[in-house]
């Protein structure tokens, strides 16, 4: 009680001099909703007429919707340590392979504004642990109540966001990581649909079929099912809105939405190409945004944790490596930084790569050529993949779908996104684009050394099979070997590298 009596009396003293000087209250209510597997652009807002997200789509009008937003991982666990410490992947420890804990010696945001007074709720998907034998530190809780969030009906993560936000005290502010399961696969949105909630279920003739998929009956049900998963996380955003509303706290209220990976489908979820690792990301905060906009600076999703806790007036951790966003917020047109690194690392499969983006170029670096990058096990599992693999079969594949099991791969990437969204045509090789490709290889190389990356002699290895997603006859976790940035202790480094 003397700690929370304690932060209430620092906010009083900060909201009072935030009156003073004409800026926002101290110590606003934060949400972070995150969907599981969904890409950029597979809301309405983003561009897809097919999906319904009228929810969303109105907290990106009344806020702020970033247009190149990135993650770290296009890989559940990893994704979202590197969110919740604010860190890249291979800076968290082991966490930078999929299930694997966030070394002990690294502060979440949320630990950190429950210190301050904050009443910390984690409802939905967790996916985070902490390591307790790397780090030699012991952390403290990071909320005051985690639940998986499904009851009876609803296995979304979602049954009880609402509940919370209920019967939250009210003399505390409110952290909220709302965390849905849509849309992972299993696709049981569609056993468990509630037209009088979420209208009619998506008919396969309405989806919007991407170049690297096979456009048939198959991927477009397969697509049509996603679709439904979204729209259900859409519905219980919209529910936790209404609800802020009717407690008149919706002013204040910071709200984020975003994805921790692209969708569950070929040749996006594991990508580093934009298909999985862009995010939607919007933020709608009315005390805290002056004006809505459409906000094109380049941002990447470490850079929440900091502007989380800029916002709640509480100081950032040394061990964050990303930057506040408070200057997007004020004005849309700026700039918070000139890169966005990205990594792949094992997620069912051996893997090494790295990315970097300027706005402008996106250059990937492969260390392990020789493998295909033909996504998680649950997609190769998926009717889409194999309506690819009959495709290939019968000799019909096109480049953008071929790609999907292209081996060896090239060591090396290079993409106009802006002339090439769907990153298919590599210009390495073009001499036009010489001094592009160096300056993005120099830059990625002082990343890697800055923040203590590495190639480990011995990667985890493959613990399901390429062609049918099966699992492997491997025994424990004997395919386990050494995560990347470990041989460096890379989770005790800091430096962010370039930004």
């Amino acid at each position: 009680m003397l700690k929370l009596r304690v932060g209430i009396a620092i906010a009083a003293l900060g909201m009072l001099a935030a009156t003073c000087v004409g800026q926002n209250p101290v110590h606003p209510n934060v949400i972070v909703f995150i969907a599981d597997d969904v890409s950029w652009n597979d809301y309405g807002c983003y561009g897809n007429p097919g999906v319904r997200t009228p929810h969303i789509d109105q907290l990106a009008t009344d806020g702020i919707q970033f247009l190149n937003a990135y993650l770290t991982a296009s890989s559940c666990s990893p994704s979202r340590a590197s969110i919740i410490t604010g860190r890249y992947p291979h800076n968290t420890g082991r966490a930078a392979e999929l299930h694997l804990p966030i070394a002990s010696n690294l502060p979440w945001f949320p630990e950190l504004l429950r210190q301050a007074g904050y009443y910390t709720v984690l409802s939905g998907k967790n996916h985070m642990s902490v390591d307790p034998e790397v780090g030699g530190e012991s952390r403290p809780p990071a909320f005051d109540v985690i639940d998986p969030g499904r009851a009876p009906g609803n296995s979304g993560g979602h049954a009880r966001w609402v509940q919370h936000v209920r019967e939250r005290p009210r003399d505390q502010p409110l952290f909220a990581w709302f965390a849905a399961y849509d849309a992972h696969r299993g696709w049981d949105a569609d056993r468990e649909w509630r037209s009088e909630l979420c209208g009619p279920p998506h008919e396969p003739d309405e989806v919007i079929v991407p170049p690297f998929l096979v456009d048939d009956a198959a991927t477009r049900r397969d697509l049509a099912s996603y679709y439904n998963e979204i729209t259900r996380f859409d519905y219980f955003v919209g529910q936790v809105v209404e609800e802020l509303r009717r407690q008149e706290a919706l002013e204040d209220t910071l709200i984020f939405v975003l994805a921790d990976n692209g969708r569950p489908f070929p040749r996006a979820k594991t990508r580093l190409h934009d298909s999985g690792m862009k995010t939607a990301l919007i933020a709608h905060w009315p005390h805290g945004i002056p004006r809505p906009a459409r906000c094109r600076s380049l941002v990447s999703v470490i850079d929440l944790a900091p502007t989380i806790l800029t916002a709640a007036g509480v100081q950032v951790a040394p061990t964050m490596q990303g930057v506040p966003l408070q200057p997007l917020f004020q004005d849309p047109s700026a700039s918070v930084r000139q890169f966005a690194f990205s990594e792949h690392n094992w997620h069912d499969y051996e893997a090494h790569g790295r990315a970097v983006r300027d706005g402008q170029f996106l250059y990937i670096r492969n260390a392990r050529p020789e493998l295909p990058w033909q996504g998680p096990a649950d997609s190769v599992r998926s009717p889409s993949h194999r309506s690819l693999l009959e495709a290939r079969r019968r000799g019909a594949l096109n480049a953008a779908q071929n790609d999907v099991f292209l081996a060896p791969r090239p060591r090396e990437e290079l993409y106009v996104v802006g002339d090439d969204p769907h990153q298919i045509n590599n210009l390495v090789d073009d001499p036009r684009y010489e001094g592009d490709l160096l300056r993005m290889r120099q830059t990625l190389d002082r990343w890697i050394e800055e923040t203590g990356d590495s190639v480990p002699e011995r990667l985890s290895q493959d613990a399901f099979d390429r062609e049918s997603g099966e699992r492997l006859p491997v025994k424990g976790e004997s395919y386990r070997g050494t995560p990347p940035g470990f041989d460096r202790q890379a989770y005790q480094i800091n430096a962010p590298g370039p930004r």
